[in-house]
């Protein structure tokens, strides 16, 4: 019988599954940024780059804070941790490309199907 995942790491898993999110991600692992910093390499709106950032934070993974009239974005360097342990769980592994594994999936599951 499996082992039930707690719900919180289903939650950092759906924010990682986007590339957008994981970009952002590696580009706060430089410093903090402000969310028109972020934004500005994303060919998208302001308002969709918050949404990331919304789900990013609701996961844990960033905090926002505002500094006078600019809303800062930080990442939380052990918000990942539950789920390293659990992957852990399953032995040695070598490092994760999820980019692969999203390709993976696009390829394997039918196109109406959302991951």
């Amino acid at each position: 019988m499996p082992l039930p995942v707690p719900a919180s790491l289903d939650t950092v898993f759906a924010a990682l599954a986007d590339p957008t999110r994981r970009a952002i991600l590696t580009m706060l692992l430089e410093d903090d940024m402000a969310v028109t910093d972020v934004a500005h390499p994303f060919e998208m709106s302001l308002a969709a780059i918050s949404k990331h950032l919304t789900v990013l934070a609701e996961a844990g993974l960033i905090t926002q804070e505002k500094r006078g009239r600019v809303k800062w974005c930080k990442l939380e360097p052990d918000a990942l941790r539950a789920a390293s342990v659990w992957m852990q769980g399953f032995g040695q592994f070598d490092p994760v490309d999820l980019d692969a594994f999203e390709r993976f999936l696009a390829a394997e599951l039918p196109e109406d199907s959302e991951i």
